[in-house]
């Protein structure tokens, strides 16, 4: 399939929280305690919450950026493309991407809410975690409907709580929540416990997709101390490989045959081995470690349970059918360091060449869509929604790379434009 005819639907993307999110959304006591950005001496912008100052680094927020200025520095507002954080700028960026609909995982709360989690007033951590979710639900995604995938923070220290904030999203049409990988890593209960069982019940009666990202657990992949950060960042797809296992090898699957769980940012490479990892691990140990899947495979259990998802992996689309057609979605992770934006659909089309159309649609949109009961064409017709027809409507749209230095804007004339890419989607 041609890049401009792709339809395009990221179930990993980011977003960098505006300063003014909380404003009018907290009364009283938490309005004055709730989270706030402060502007640095060294000229970054913070956000200050409950005794904790949580920096904006820089990997999470370089759309745009020359590689040369990649690294984990604390950045500013002012050194982001807006796009990072001002919704109608980013529509605008998704546009100039080719991209349809997208799932914004948080930035300073960490991926499953764990910054609040750990304020000791549960109150205040309660207040404002329902603050940040009804703004990501009705300010974020509603802004622009059909073209947000809403996804919710969980209340981490309550499982009954965190049952009622799902029922209380899915009613507002949000059916994603974002958790942890690990909750033991966090001083919570395993997945091995019963715990967790109000949520998982809830997410089952709601249906709603617990969404899992990597690093969610604040713990990555490190071999030692002085490993080159390369070390890190190769290995991080291992945490949600662990996350796979024990989510698998655990009771949930067992006791609640509805569940769904995503794979955020872990790509699909790693799959096939995988499952023949645990197809093996059932044969040879069951009869003694007690683990019993009926008449079926721990590989079948895996695909009727768990979405994958990649940026750009040849592998993982050359062994597509060993993983599971419908187990496998696109994601863009804009605006991270990982991610290809604005050529994203460029690269998927040289890395999906060989893959019939029908197949590719799947995994470009249709697995997002159902998963996660999104649907864009209720607003817009198919044909609109290709990326040729988006790029369009993005005419004139800056996309070239530029760097950014404290503040000082400038252009460095590397990159594309945006009339360059759609004149590619058209040909």
């Amino acid at each position: 399939m041609h890049a401009g005819d792709l339809i395009l639907v990221s179930v990993d993307d980011h977003l960098v929280e505006p300063p003014h999110m909380f404003d009018g959304r907290l009364q009283g006591r938490y309005a004055d305690t709730a989270p706030k950005v402060e502007h640095r001496a060294d000229g970054s912008d913070v956000w200050v919450f409950n005794g904790s100052v949580i920096p904006n680094i820089g990997l999470n927020a370089v759309a745009g950026r020359p590689k040369e200025e990649y690294g984990v520095e604390p950045t500013a507002f002012d050194e982001m493309r807006p796009g990072c954080f001002d919704v109608h700028e980013r529509i605008r960026d998704m546009n100039a991407g080719g991209v349809l609909g997208s799932m914004c995982f948080p930035s300073f709360p960490g991926f499953s809410g764990r910054l609040f989690a750990a304020c000791k007033d549960k109150d205040l951590a309660l207040a404002v975690l329902q603050a940040y979710n009804d703004w990501h639900i009705e300010e974020w995604c509603g802004s622009y409907p059909g073209r947000f995938i809403p996804m919710a923070l969980p209340i981490l220290w309550d499982a009954e709580l965190a049952a009622a904030e799902i029922r209380r999203v899915a009613a507002k049409g949000c059916h994603s929540i974002t958790f942890t990988e690990n909750p033991a890593a966090l001083g919570y209960p395993s997945f091995h416990t019963e715990h967790w069982d109000p949520l998982w019940r809830a997410v089952c009666d709601e249906g709603v997709v617990v969404s899992i990202h990597l690093g969610s657990s604040g713990q990555l992949a490190i071999t030692a101390p002085d490993a080159p950060v390369d070390v890190m960042i190769t290995l991080q797809p291992m945490n949600i490989c662990q996350a796979a296992a024990d989510l698998l090898w655990s009771r949930v699957p067992k006791q609640f045959p509805d569940i769904k769980f995503a794979l955020s940012e872990g790509g699909t490479g790693w799959i096939p081995y995988f499952l023949d990892r645990i197809d093996r691990t059932y044969d040879m140990h069951r009869l003694w470690t007690g683990q019993d899947f009926g008449d079926r495979l721990p590989s079948d259990v895996f695909r009727e349970h768990f979405l994958t998802c990649f940026i750009a992996d040849p592998v993982g689309m050359a062994l597509r059918h060993l993983i599971g057609l419908d187990n496998i979605a696109w994601e863009c992770d804009y605006p991270h360091s990982d991610s290809s934006w604005p050529e994203a659909p460029e690269e998927l089309a040289r890395v999906a060449a060989a893959v019939p159309d029908n197949e590719l649609s799947r995994i470009t949109h249709e697995n997002a869509c159902r998963w996660y009961s999104f649907d864009p064409f209720a607003y817009r017709s198919r044909e609109q929604c290709t990326v040729r027809a988006l790029r369009s409507e993005a005419e004139g749209h800056d996309v070239a790379i530029h760097s950014y230095d404290r503040g000082r804007f400038e252009r460095t004339g590397k990159g594309v434009d945006i009339a360059d890419l759609a004149t590619r989607a058209t040909a």
